[in-house]
């Protein structure tokens, strides 16, 4: 599988997204009881590899599911993607507020899901940068992720 190099030192625009320039350190990752640190999430992101993402068809169009993701975003720096192959691109996932009762909530504007012609999607690969700086990965066949 290849995959996106991501480093320590990545730079991030004002809306979150790597860019050159600016360095991120690792967060502090004392637990908070809310799942909003990387020693918190990754245990769960672990065991529920399988449903980081999902692709279903509806409307003659093959939609991508990060609902899964978003819901555990808390503890995490970025998700970059890849379909098919191609380009590696960033998922937009929405601040966690620690001052609310459930930051892990996703809001009612959040992006959940991409929208490609249909039977495009035939691999999705993900990875995950951490707030403690660590990396993890899965590269998914359509016919797994597939929702009947």
């Amino acid at each position: 599988m290849r995959f996106f190099g991501l480093v320590a030192a990545i730079c991030i625009s004002p809306a979150g997204i790597a860019t050159a320039g600016e360095t991120r350190i690792a967060e502090d990752q004392t637990p908070t009881g809310k799942f909003m640190t990387a020693t918190e999430i990754r245990p769960i992101l672990t065991a529920t590899k399988g449903n980081w993402v999902a692709v279903r068809e509806y409307g003659g169009q093959d939609l991508v599911y990060f609902t899964h993701l978003l819901s555990w975003r808390c503890g995490l720096h970025s998700v970059q993607y890849s379909i098919n192959g191609g380009d590696i691109q960033e998922f937009p996932i929405p601040e966690c507020p620690a001052d609310i009762a459930q930051p892990n909530a996703i809001p009612d504007d959040a992006l959940i899901y991409l929208s490609l012609d249909k039977g495009v999607v035939q691999s999705v690969e993900i990875e995950l940068l951490y707030d403690d700086l660590g990396v993890d990965s899965a590269m998914f066949e359509r016919a797994a992720i597939l929702i009947p």
